[in-house]
């Protein structure tokens, strides 16, 4: 249940992004606010990564989790925000927010094909609910222009790839994958839009882009990255599928646009849909090599047994920690320690 909270919280903050960001994009350039957007992310995670010293973890990555880290950077803090900020300037923030479920299509996809995340019956249908409930809603927003839904879904498929390879990265915490993330997205997009010709804005729109990105990218991306790690990268991302609801709800409350029927039945057929796909663990004996990561975890979980005095076992925290070679069997989900296409009984 605790990894489920946070993504509802990560999904709420992203979704009251898109009417902040539909009012900045008035007076700011789509690229430009991707900086600020993403500038305020490292801002908002400045604070932790200087408390805890984790400055320099970085540099022990090793070669596969680098490649991570830097496509995540480059598909979820670079090309991501920019197609969407340029699909948001020409369409509605509530057809946008509705739009933005294709990112659990993407991410399905994506999981099933090429990053070995399994699905069964019960995901499947918990998919395809979900994309139906994003169809009524793009259904009752009205058409909004193909050139803007393109973008949103193009930016929807990089999100996706963002998601796994952030679910995968395990030598770094969220709060760090956050900052680097954060630090050079934010200041390549700077960069880029006063080369393209940006002027400088005024104080407060900068103020006010860095603001939505420490609460709707820092915050919402840390709290979503920590919940991937343990329900894998398809799962969290069904659930972050509420986003886009909080998005066309805040669109109306906030800027006024329109909501109706389609709305509560998309969102009855999504409660539904979600309920189908916390069914689709599965189990079967499987084994785990001996392996060492970090990651945030609990102790009582079967799989962390190393012991700290005074630490509560279901007391979450995050270290560098190894592990034995175990082989056992119990339902679970596709999370760092249970990466494996359907049928295999080896970890890789």
């Amino acid at each position: 249940m605790y990894p489920i909270l946070l993504v509802l919280l990560s999904a709420l903050l992203f979704g009251a992004s898109t009417p902040a960001c539909k009012a900045l994009l008035q007076e700011l350039d789509p690229v430009q606010l991707a900086g600020w957007l993403y500038l305020g992310a490292a801002i908002g995670a400045a604070p932790g990564m200087l408390r805890r010293g984790q400055r320099q973890r970085v540099k022990r990555l090793d070669r596969k989790n680098k490649l991570r880290l830097l496509g995540a950077v480059s598909f979820g803090g670079v090309l991501g925000p920019i197609a969407l900020l340029l699909g948001l300037r020409l369409a509605s923030a509530a057809s946008v927010s509705l739009w933005l479920n294709l990112e659990l299509v993407a991410t399905a996809l994506l999981g099933y094909f090429f990053f070995r995340d399994h699905l069964g019956r019960f995901g499947w249908l918990g998919v395809v609910g979900v994309l139906i409930a994003g169809i009524i809603l793009s259904l009752g927003g009205g058409a909004s222009g193909v050139a803007a839904g393109l973008l949103v879904a193009l930016a929807c498929l990089f999100w996706g790839l963002d998601n796994h390879l952030t679910a995968l990265i395990d030598g770094i915490t969220p709060l760090q994958s956050t900052f680097y993330k954060g630090m050079v997205a934010g200041s390549f997009n700077l960069g880029l839009a006063f080369l393209l010709g940006a002027s400088w804005p005024a104080p407060e729109l900068a103020l006010g882009g860095i603001m939505v990105g420490i609460l709707a990218y820092g915050v919402s991306i840390a709290l979503y990255i920590t919940a991937a790690q343990q329900l894998g990268a398809t799962r969290a991302q069904l659930v972050f599928a509420s986003a886009p609801f909080f998005g066309a709800g805040l669109s109306a409350a906030v800027l006024g646009e329109p909501l109706g029927m389609a709305h509560l039945v998309a969102g009855v057929i999504l409660v539904i849909s979600l309920i189908l796909l916390f069914q689709d663990q599965h189990e079967h004996e499987h084994t785990h090599e001996a392996m060492a990561h970090e990651h945030t975890h609990r102790h009582d979980d079967g799989h962390h047994t190393h012991e700290h005095p005074g630490m509560a076992p279901g007391q979450r925290h995050s270290h560098a920690h190894d592990h034995e070679p175990t082989t056992h069997r119990h339902p679970h989900w596709p999370d760092l320690h249970h990466r494996h296409a359907h049928g295999e009984s080896e970890e890789s």
